[in-house]
């Protein structure tokens, strides 16, 4: 895609997830690139994807980000590990001029909170599955614990925009019973819908326990590539972000602003 460089820094950057998950990314993104614009392109009528086959995925995520580019976005970062897992490497390849990034569940820092570490690698199903997520585990199982819990349900919490209600914790307290008499020392945010539920998590497992969110790492690699292209936007103005949806309405761009703006937890950048 060929772009006048001086219009190009002022391009958004896209941000793409299944749903409204990716805008705890988008809130890292903003956080380390406030003055840059955004393009934020929710699939909620597709909503979640971590229970679909990996083709399905595939198709959705390609079509998504092709939408995202051909909208003019100089980068694109796919903020949701389901759709990372299952196209990221296609879509590099299919376009290997574009700025391309992933997420992946920060599974490598958890490991280090302590000697041996238990750690619960939340995830949706399909992550769970997915070979980069084995081989991950793989990667770290003599140092760590690593415990896989399957969390189908928590993306409809969100993306109902449920966060912070009883019936929330009450799902919360269910998702985490197994674990009560056990030490966990960590948990790792495996899908970009999770770090809206760490008030919950706190408070079933208790404050010593460490949790991971993928997003910060995700917003300073993108921050990176995008300098390493001459690419950021130097304008001294707060930068705008527009919301698309593939199920729009009013109410879920409330919810996505109810979620943009709730206070964010500051432990693990």
């Amino acid at each position: 895609m060929e772009h006048n460089h001086l219009d190009i820094t002022k391009a958004p950057i896209g941000v793409f997830d299944s749903g409204l998950g990716g805008i705890s990314v988008l809130r890292a993104l903003v956080r380390e690139m406030p003055n840059e614009n955004y393009l934020y392109f929710g699939d909620s009528a597709n909503a979640p994807y971590g229970t679909k086959t990996l083709e399905e995925v595939r198709k959705l995520t390609v079509s998504n980000v092709e939408y995202l580019l051909q909208k003019g976005s100089k980068a694109v970062v796919v903020a949701c590990n389901t759709a990372t897992s299952a196209a990221v490497r296609y879509l590099r390849e299919k376009y290997p001029q574009e700025i391309i990034i992933g997420i992946e569940p920060a599974i490598k820092p958890a490991t280090t909170v302590c000697e041996q570490p238990t750690i619960i690698a939340m995830a949706t199903p399909m992550t769970l599955k997915e070979q980069k997520f084995q081989a991950l585990v793989s990667r770290y199982k003599d140092i760590a614990n690593i415990i896989p819990l399957p969390c189908p349900g928590l993306v409809e919490f969100v993306e109902d925009g449920k966060v912070g209600t009883e019936e929330f914790l009450q799902f919360m307290t269910k998702l985490f019973a197994p674990f009560q008499n056990q030490r966990i020392d960590a948990v790792v945010l495996g899908c970009t819908h999770y770090p809206f539920s760490v008030g919950e998590i706190k408070k079933v497992l208790g404050d010593h326990v460490k949790l991971f969110d993928g997003a910060w790492g995700t917003a300073r690699e993108t921050k990176r590539r995008i300098a390493a292209a001459g690419l950021l936007n130097d304008s001294e103005e707060q930068g705008i972000i527009n919301y698309e949806n593939s199920a729009m309405s009013d109410a879920r761009l409330a919810i996505c602003k109810m979620l943009y703006e709730l206070p964010i937890d500051e432990e693990e950048q």
